[in-house]
């Protein structure tokens, strides 16, 4: 009877720790609320990261991480086709720090980026989102919920995020 009781109690709280962990996957996450700095130096708050319900790149990078320059400028050759395409909006969030965050404007004014660039300089949005090492891009579907996340950089990229931009594009859902 006993090892009966104890195997009830097991089995009911398996299911129910199945059945909650089933529940907190279905919720997608979304950017937490954080305020940063536009390259302008004026506050940022994350909230107003949005794009009238159209996909959503937002990819960590810093100016001393090749990589990272590596991809914004391989997104940079296609992005107008990009946005033509699937109407998406990057935005660029730089996690210099305070030694090198005056780099930043001078650096992605020579690159010709087109993005919205953020300076995350205290690491709070970085650490807010989990971000590990960079270049780390996450793409937002157009209810702002992050749908695909990647690390690191090589070259050919830019075609998986594409893939994933059209699926948005069309109404498709991300697993």
């Amino acid at each position: 009877m006993k090892k009966t009781s104890l195997l009830l109690i097991f089995l009911s709280a398996f299911i129910l720790s199945f059945a909650q962990s089933e529940d907190a996957s279905a919720k997608r996450k979304t950017v937490p609320d954080v305020n940063i700095k536009d390259i302008y130096g004026n506050v940022f708050s994350t909230t107003k990261i949005e794009n009238d319900g159209k996909p959503i790149i937002i990819d960590f990078w810093a100016t001393w991480c090749k990589p990272c320059v590596r991809e914004l400028s391989a997104i940079s050759d296609v992005y107008d086709d990009w946005v033509k395409e699937t109407g998406v909006k990057l935005y660029a969030v730089s996690v210099d720090d305070a030694r090198s965050m005056s780099q930043v404007k001078p650096f992605v004014d020579g690159k010709g980026w087109n993005y919205t660039i953020l300076i995350d300089q205290n690491s709070d949005l970085k650490r807010a989102m989990g971000v590990g090492p960079i270049p780390q891009t996450f793409i937002l579907n157009g209810k702002g919920q992050i749908v695909w996340t990647h690390t690191t950089y090589a070259e050919g990229n830019e075609n998986e995020i594409i893939e994933v931009l059209r699926k948005l594009a069309k109404g498709e859902e991300i697993k």
